[in-house]
C-alpha cells in the first residue's frame, strides 16, 4: 500500500506503547485511526495528543480476549469510516511464568490477548477489507520471543503463534489484495512488564504462587531493558513503512539476530544429522 493518505486503520492496543507509536505514525501518513483500547484514560489521553496534531482519530474501548468486542471495535470503525483498509493486531500482555508457574487463569488470558485476538482481528476484519476491493493491509504484532524462545511461558508461546500465523496468511491473502506483515520488536518502551493493571477479573489468578527470588530478579531485569528501549514512535515509523513496503518481517533492531542465527544453525544441525544417516558411505 503505497498510497496511505485517506486509507482507515484499526489499532488494537493503541492507548499506548507500540501501538499509540503505530497510530500516531499512521495519522501523520494521512490514515483515518480508529484506537481501541481496554485502559479508558490511556485511550482518553492518547486520542486528545493526536488530536491536538489535527489527526483524524477516533476511539474504542474493548476487551481484545473477547471477541464480541473486537467486533463491536470493527462496526465502530465502520460507522466512523465507512471502510477498513489496515488492521494493527496489537495488543498484547507479558502473563504467564515458566515451568512451575504455570497457571490455567494466565494461560487463558494470554493466549486470549496474545493470540485469540489476533486470529478473531483477522477473522473480523479481513473480509472487511476483501469487501471494498481497494486492497489493504495487516500487521500482527508478535515479539522477537516469536523467534527466539527463552522460556517454556505463555507469552513466548503465543509470540511463536502470532508468527506462524502471520507468515501462513500472508501466502493466503496475497491473491487477495491483503498484505501481512508480522511485528518482531526488542526493548521497546512499553507498559507491557505492567500488564497486570488490565488483567480482568475473570482471570484472577488465586491459583499463582509467589515467584522465586531467581524470576523476580528476571523481571527486574527486563524491566529495566525495556525502560531504556527504543521510542514506540520510531517502531510506528518502522510499521507505516513496512506496510507501504509490504515487508514480511519487521524488525526494531538487531540485537537478538546472532542468538537467532544460532538457533537456525541448530535446525538446521538436525537436518544435517538425518542427511548423514541417509547418505551411502563410501
Amino acid at each position: 500500500m503505497k498510497h496511505l493518505a485517506g486509507k482507515v486503520a484499526l489499532v488494537t492496543g493503541a492507548g499506548s506503547g507500540i501501538g499509540l507509536g503505530i497510530a500516531t505514525a499512521l495519522a501523520q501518513a494521512g490514515v483515518k485511526v480508529m484506537l481501541c483500547d481496554i485502559q479508558q484514560d490511556a485511550l482518553e489521553s492518547a486520542l486528545a495528543s493526536l488530536r491536538a496534531t489535527n489527526a483524524d482519530v477516533s476511539g474504542f474501548r474493548a476487551d481484545v480476549s473477547l471477541k464480541d468486542d473486537l467486533r463491536a471495535a470493527a462496526e465502530a470503525t465502520l460507522a466512523a469510516y465507512g471502510e477498513i483498509h489496515i488492521l494493527i493486531n496489537n495488543a498484547g500482555v507479558g502473563g504467564g511464568g515458566g515451568y512451575g508457574l504455570w497457571t490455567d487463569a494466565s494461560w487463558d488470558w494470554t493466549l486470549g490477548v496474545n493470540l485469540m485476538a489476533v486470529i478473531w482481528g483477522v477473522e473480523i476484519v479481513g473480509p472487511l477489507i476483501e469487501r471494498h476491493g481497494q486492497g489493504g493491509h495487516i500487521v500482527n504484532t508478535a515479539s522477537i520471543a516469536g523467534l527466539l524462545s527463552g522460556s517454556g511461558n505463555a507469552y513466548n508461546v503465543t509470540k511463536y503463534g502470532v508468527v506462524a500465523l502471520s507468515e501462513g496468511l500472508r501466502v493466503e491473502l496475497a491473491p487477495r489484495n491483503i498484505g501481512v506483515s508480522v511485528l518482531c520488536p526488542g526493548f521497546i518502551r512499553t507498559g507491557i512488564v505492567d500488564s497486570d493493571r488490565n488483567r480482568p477479573e475473570r482471570f484472577t489468578d488465586s491459583a499463582r504462587a509467589a515467584p522465586p527470588d531467581q524470576a523476580m530478579q528476571w523481571l527486574a531485569q527486563v524491566r529495566e531493558r525495556v525502560a531504556q528501549g527504543i521510542d514506540p514512535l520510531y517502531v510506528g515509523e518502522l510499521v507505516r513503512e513496512g506496510i507501504e513496503n509490504d515487508w514480511p518481517y519487521i524488525f526494531t533492531d538487531t540485537e537478538f539476530e546472532p542468538m537467532i542465527e544460532a538457533r537456525f544453525a541448530g535446525i538446521k544441525a538436525g537436518f544435517d544429522r538425518v542427511r548423514e544417516r541417509v547418505t551411502p558411505k563410501g
